[in-house]
């Protein structure tokens, strides 16, 4: 069956690649037969039919286009033809193609055509998001696509659609940005829109590749580019290739990145025309710079300067800049700085800061291996600085940068105090060589002393001062890393509430249908009771009225089940106390397991694991198990939960492998621990079948900010060990290796001991 659908898919995807080419080729049989106000509306049609595969083509109608309706005087054919010649100059990304797209869309209004106006809104769309100017783009595309929608236009309504998800992408709202990806692909499928579902799959792919997921992100990558080559439209396989070869490269497949951006080369050159796009040579040039074949990396570095220099300046700045770390490698020091100058001077005049962000980098670097400390310092502090004012880098990467600042000052104050040393040494060299003449010029020794110590007493309140700037210096980093450290303790928190929500929901689903079901039939047992009572069966009525008080009483119990679960919720999301409070530990373990499990397979339906619990109920000389016990339930709340959910994330990770046999298991142990100085201790230890963690990174496993999840998805255990420690206690990590039975790699515990202590608890409790 799915092999029958295949074949018709692709018998369809050829059916419309020929029907599109059919097309053009009719249009231009019918030019010939029309005139006048027709011919106009063939040359636009004409254009539109080439502007995705050859833009010369689609330039070539354009003009006669525009022409003929100025002649004409035909107003709704100039409108059209400048939307094209806006569209087509946008495509070569200039920006003069807003003149002629402002021009059409004052035409079209005037003509109150509201096709021409949400196509015209949609190219402006498109002009506002290369421009980087966001809000005016998000503005111009919801009026198109209102109009669009009042025409029942599903085309246009999928490119606008998908066109929004871009935006959201591009400021990283990839929750929005996937909602509208995928309103898109299914209007595009559902019309059989091959190149616009196409497009919207490489859109997708965007995402996986920005989020650092390249498998993902290379699937969607590689179904666009099959089905750009089924319809042979050049600017869809520029747009697959490219990115496809840019996966490779990242991962260290140089031959096959090679292979593909020598496909997206081969259609730019169709599409723009020959030596005229700068992208795929620079790629190229990038991935034999990667190989260390540097004499064809700077062939087509070189090839795609020739072009930049009078197409665009921002790509002559960048291949300037990719020039200079060829001739960088290569140790050709004056080289690599007479290009990076260059590309930072084009980079500053244009406002190009990202481009000044990397060349400040290179050069840094370059100074760096020259031992020019001083300005590969001063070049490294502009690179912080034009870094700051271009990214929104994530957490770590600010981390890193502050760190990396940090040690390139130390390393400047040691540089300033061995050159500090050696004048020292040279005064004490210059000294000892006065004294050996002091039986003859000793009055002139005196002075010549006095004047030493005074300027070694100047350098030391120099060096006093530079060091107390330095200091300062140092603490505002310090400030700034606490600062940070408490952003991501409220973001843990905040994420960790998250996690509970969907949980909770399922929790509290369950007393509530006992509280409704057996509210239901105690009205039936009333009812009944009266029957019995109007009839005189007062036995009857009694044991009608004892059923009743049953059903009440669970209704009690369920009622307070759920305004347990409810006073937990409120309990973790709101800010701890610090107070504690007797609390039952077992109890707490039970909760949040069940909490943490729903939680995940509220956001994936297919999870499933099997839970287990073994908890401490053992009997002591005045108490039962564990029992109840002080602590801080709000905290070690989020203890629990960052355990579990690490726990049910590794198996779920293990079970995407498929390995036959696997039955993901999650077990929480609560033990209760020897008494020490008059109080109690207590163990939970949560332990998993997942696959573990790798050795490498077990000793980093606490630190701060670090976690071996994929970036967003976790903060790592780092808040969880300093909660535990706050409570006197301790928290582990072990892994090691699986047995048959398990059929795992490793298996890893997460175990906190003894955090619990110098707690009493009355024999009341």
């Amino acid at each position: 069956m799915k092999k029958a659908i295949l074949f018709f898919l692709f018998i369809g995807m050829w059916l419309q690649s020929s029907a599109q080419k059919n097309k053009a080729d009719s249009l231009a049989n019918l030019l010939a037969k029309s005139k006048d106000t027709a011919r106009v509306n063939l040359l636009n049609e004409l254009t539109k039919a080439y502007w995705y595969y050859q833009l010369d083509k689609a330039i070539e109608y354009n003009t006669k286009a525009l022409h003929l309706a100025d002649s004409l005087s035909f107003q709704k054919g100039i409108a059209e033809a400048n939307r094209c010649r806006g569209v087509i100059l946008s495509f070569r990304h200039d920006s003069t193609g807003m003149i002629y797209l402002t021009k059409a869309l004052t035409l079209f209004t005037q003509l109150d055509n509201k096709k021409g106006i949400a196509a015209t809104l949609n190219n402006q769309g498109a002009f506002y998001l290369r421009q980087k100017q966001y809000s005016k783009a998000l503005d111009v595309l919801f009026q198109s696509l209102k109009l669009f929608n009042e025409l029942q236009d599903k085309e246009a309504i999928g490119a606008v659609t998908n066109q929004i998800g871009y935006i959201y992408n591009s400021q990283f709202d990839y929750s929005a940005a996937l909602e509208f990806y995928l309103k898109a692909l299914t209007i595009r499928r559902e019309i059989a829109d091959v190149p616009g579902t196409a497009f919207t799959l490489n859109r997708v792919g965007d995402m996986y590749f920005k989020l650092n997921q390249l498998p993902q992100a290379l699937d969607y990558y590689q179904q666009s580019f099959k089905l750009a080559q089924t319809i042979g439209r050049n600017q869809n396989v520029i747009d697959a290739a490219l990115h496809i070869g840019e996966v490779y490269r990242q991962q260290g497949n140089y031959n096959e990145a090679l292979k593909y951006f020598k496909i997206s080369l081969k259609a730019e050159q169709d599409y723009f025309g020959k030596d005229s796009v700068a992208t795929s040579y620079n790629r190229i040039g990038q991935t034999y710079m990667a190989l260390k074949n540097y004499p064809l990396s700077l062939l087509n570095f070189e090839k795609a300067l020739a072009i930049s220099d009078k197409k665009s300046m921002y790509e002559k700045a960048i291949t300037l800049h990719y020039i200079s770390q060829v001739y960088f490698a290569q140790h050709n020091f004056p080289k690599a700085l007479e290009n990076c100058f260059s590309s930072l001077s084009i980079a500053k005049q244009n406002k190009f800061q990202e481009t000044i962000k990397d060349v400040c980098l290179t050069l840094s670097q370059v100074y760096a291996s020259m031992k020019d400390y001083q300005k590969a310092y001063n070049y490294h502090l502009q690179y912080t600085w034009a870094k700051d004012s271009v990214l929104k880098e994530d957490l770590n990467q600010r981390l890193a940068a502050l760190q990396q600042s940090f040690d390139l000052k130390n390393k400047q104050t040691q540089i300033d105090l061995l050159s500090r040393d050696k004048q020292l040494q040279e005064n004490e060299i210059s000294r000892q060589k006065q004294q050996r003449y002091a039986f003859i010029f000793g009055l002139i020794i005196f002075i010549v002393l006095v004047i030493v110590l005074v300027r070694s007493n100047r350098y030391k309140q120099k060096s006093n001062t530079l060091l107390k700037e330095q200091k300062e210096e140092i603490q505002n980093t310090l400030s700034e890393l606490k600062s940070t450290q408490a952003q991501l303790i409220q973001s843990a928190k905040m994420a960790s509430l998250g996690e509970l929500t969907a949980g909770i929901a399922h929790e509290i689903q369950n007393p509530l249908n006992f509280v409704n079901n057996f509210s239901e039939v105690s009205t039936e047992l009333v009812d009944e009771m009266n029957e019995e009572m109007a009839k005189g069966n007062l036995e009857d009525a009694k044991q009608i009225a004892q059923d009743l008080k049953q059903n009440l009483e669970k209704i009690n119990h369920h009622g307070k089940r759920a305004g347990d679960i409810i006073k937990g919720m409120l309990q973790h999301s709101r800010s701890s106390s610090g107070v504690k409070e007797p609390t039952d530990i077992n109890a707490l373990c039970d909760e949040y397991l069940r909490l943490s499990y729903h939680g995940l397979r509220a956001k994936d339906k297919s999870f499933n694991a099997t839970m287990k619990t073994d908890f401490d109920n053992s009997l002591s000389a005045d108490e039962a198990g564990i029992g109840n016990i002080n602590i801080i339930p709000q905290d070690i709340g989020r203890v629990i939960l960052n355990l579990l959910t690490n726990a049910f994330y590794a198996v779920n990770e293990k079970q995407k492998q498929n390995i036959p046999g696997y039955e993901p298991t999650v077990t929480i142990r609560t033990t209760q621990n020897p008494p020490t100085d008059g109080g109690r201790g207590a163990e939970i230890r949560v332990s998993d079948n997942g696959n573990g963690i790798p050795p490498k990174v077990l000793d980093k496993i606490f630190q701060p900010f670090f976690t071996t999840k994929p970036a967003g998805q976790g903060t790592g255990l780092s808040l969880s060990y300093d909660i535990v420690k706050a409570h006197g206690g301790e928290l582990k990590v072990e892994t090691k290796e699986g047995d048959e039975r398990r059929r795992g790699k490793h298996i890893y515990y997460f175990t906190a001991n003894k955090y619990l202590t110098n707690e009493k608890r009355s024999k009341a409790v």
